[in-house]
């Protein structure tokens, strides 16, 4: 509902709304008969992805197992056995057991009294094997970090488009309200025609 402008780009004298194809005779501004077939300025189309995301909701692990692994029944399989030992590995009493693991052979490689014995089994037998779980349960805390900061994003942009709904049903009563004031005071002019 916004006045014409003239060629000038200033608005012309007498302001017109936009008028619907089928309402002929409908030209000046708040004409009473008129006034309810105004064409709005503006209709709200929601983004196809609004209905995508009601359906989809938010992402998981399980849908991007398909992504890794393919959608076969052996990506499937793998992504399960690949999840479960990383689960049960990743765990600070795997990294205990681990431990007690590399102590079995600590004795046998102090008593060689060979510094590249030891320093092989300080390398290749404990921090790998007890390295391994710690770390990857690092992993996991920083994952679930993330995984709570990408849900908290996620409904925020959710609640975000909700109010940008409300926003948007405030503006179209809004404007039914301005439509009434002004067709009231259009009437006014009608009835004083001398004092327009």
């Amino acid at each position: 509902m916004v006045p014409a402008r003239s060629k000038s780009g200033g608005l012309s004298e007498a302001p017109r709304w936009r008028v619907p194809p089928g309402a002929r005779g409908c030209r000046e501004i708040g004409s009473a008969a008129c006034h309810t077939s105004l064409m709005p300025i503006f209709d709200y189309v929601p983004h196809p992805h609004v209905e995508q995301r009601k359906l989809t909701g938010a992402p998981k692990v399980k849908d991007a197992v398909k992504t890794v692994h393919g959608p076969s029944v052996i990506g499937r399989i793998n992504a399960k056995v690949g999840l479960k030992i990383t689960v049960i590995v990743g765990t600070m009493w795997t990294a205990y057991l681990f431990t007690l693991l590399t102590l079995i052979s600590l004795p046998s490689a102090i008593q060689s009294a060979n510094a590249i014995i030891i320093v092989a089994w300080i390398a290749q037998t404990f921090l790998q094997l007890v390295l391994l779980p710690i770390i990857i349960v690092g992993q996991n805390v920083q994952a679930a970090a993330a995984d709570a900061r990408s849900e908290a994003t996620y409904n925020d942009a959710a609640a975000v488009l909700e109010e940008a709904k409300q926003i948007q049903a405030h503006l179209v009563a809004q404007d039914e309200e301005i439509g009434k004031i002004f067709a009231h005071l259009q009437r006014i002019a009608e009835a004083n025609p001398a004092s327009a």
